[in-house]
């Protein structure tokens, strides 16, 4: 594994390691999975707006949150300052919360559905897949920068 990474580093990735270093690759896949539930939010037609309303916040913010922690991880804006691994962590902590709940709102919406004759419903089914797949991606990515984290702030106290 790559210097930066969960297990043993205690610092963030900058530059091109930000795509080899596991949790920071897991950007990629956030971003792609959170523009996903964007637009099939989008797409859909819920009958409750204020979930959809919710669902459309969550993955925007998100989407648009990650997209510029990655690009200062690529440009090394943090400088290794522990304030920024807190930050790391805050924000995906945050993040595997709203989705999780975003996701549970989308998928009781959808099972609503299901009874009813609707043209949106596979539409529907994808927006809560990708949501779950999305909020699995922010839960381990959380996890390994608690781990981070914590090995930073031990890192800390013995220097």
């Amino acid at each position: 594994m790559a210097a930066g990474t969960a297990s043993g580093g205690r610092s963030l990735p900058r530059g091109s390691a930000v795509f080899t270093t596991f949790p920071d690759l897991l950007f990629i896949l956030e971003f792609v999975s959170g523009g996903l539930v964007w637009i099939l939010i989008l797409l859909t037609q819920v009958p409750v707006p204020l979930v959809q309303g919710w669902v459309l916040f969550v993955s925007v913010s998100c989407f648009i949150v990650t997209t510029l922690l990655l690009f200062l991880y690529t440009v090394g804006a943090h400088k290794n300052w522990n304030f920024w691994i807190t930050l790391d962590t805050a924000y995906h902590c945050l993040a595997a919360l709203f989705y999780f709940s975003a996701s549970a709102l989308e998928t009781l919406v959808t099972i609503g559905l299901q009874d009813d004759i609707y043209r949106h419903y596979s539409e529907n089914i994808s927006a809560v897949v990708f949501s779950i797949i999305a909020t699995l991606l922010y839960m381990v990515h959380a996890v390994f920068s608690l781990i981070r984290c914590k090995a930073s702030y031990r890192n800390r106290e013995h220097s």
